[in-house]
């Protein structure tokens, strides 16, 4: 299994806050999906914002996270929004 820090966007701040809520690998966070582990982390830590979530879909995806589609930034904004 690679480590977290192997993909794009995922730093050590990041990787720790990740294995704290049960995403311990690469193939972890890419079987959970950006989504799920945005609302695990959003749950333990609620001041994660946007921006940790285009970073795990930039993560999954294989693409700095800035470099995500606008659609895909409209889609994911609109999955975050839905939380509040």
């Amino acid at each position: 299994m690679a480590e977290l820090s192997t993909l794009l966007n995922i730093g050590s701040e990041i990787e720790k806050k990740l294995k704290a809520v049960g995403i311990d690998s690469a193939e972890e966070l890419k079987d959970v999906g950006s989504e799920e582990a945005f609302v695990r982390l959003k749950t333990r830590y609620p001041n994660v914002c946007l921006v940790h979530l285009y970073t795990l879909q930039g993560a999954v995806d294989g693409v700095e996270y800035n470099q995500l589609s606008d659609e895909v930034k409209h889609n994911l904004k609109a999955f975050s929004d839905g939380l509040k």
